[in-house]
């Protein structure tokens, strides 16, 4: 278990967000309201409707499993001990891609944005795939979601693709922009 630490702000792994093979329930709980909050507000997270608790509850579980086969990396950040985001990454189930993942999901909560909560979660989320030997880390946004795209630009990702006008949601349509960092290049052996 790692934590790390920083004026009032906590990085915790999966190890320390579980209780058993489950997430703790506050977690989910406040995951939740994380979730549905910026969903609710048009956060691009996946969703069009803010996800229900059990969608919530089911998700982490799913990311949980992962962790303990070793194909995730789970994170939470608590800014003075209130759950400001969390995140985490999946690796590719193709046999081919093994050596890759995927970052899914980051979300902060919105009065914890500009705290510096999305950096470190992200840059522990690196630490954590270079640390399973993750040769590739790929994830994609939503093209008008400048403050992401800055960030991970920021963190050593650059762009390798985009698909015009193919976020739908309701009547709007946004680019998917594909990111990627490789880790390959950035080995700490």
């Amino acid at each position: 278990m790692t934590s790390r630490m920083t004026t009032g702000l906590a990085v915790l792994d999966a190890g320390e967000l579980t209780a058993g093979a489950e997430p703790e329930p506050r977690f989910v709980e406040s995951a939740h309201r994380i979730l549905a909050d910026l969903v609710g507000g048009g956060a691009a997270l996946g969703w069009v409707e803010p996800p229900s608790r059990d969608d919530v509850a089911e998700l982490l579980a799913h990311v949980v499993s992962a962790v303990r086969d070793g194909d995730a990396a789970l994170r939470a950040a608590y800014l003075d001990g209130r759950l400001a985001g969390l995140g985490y990454w999946l690796r590719y189930s193709r046999p081919t891609h093994r050596p890759h993942a995927d970052l899914e999901k980051l979300a902060v909560d919105a009065s914890a944005h500009g705290s510096g909560v999305g950096r470190a979660l992200t840059t522990a989320l690196i630490a954590d795939a270079r640390q399973a030997g993750i040769e590739v880390l790929t994830l994609d946004a939503r093209g008008d979601n400048a403050a992401a795209l800055g960030l991970y630009r920021s963190l050593g990702f650059t762009e390798y693709g985009r698909l015009p006008g193919f976020v739908a949601v309701g009547e709007l349509r946004y680019d998917k922009v594909f990111c990627m960092l490789d880790l390959r290049r950035t080995r700490q052996d």
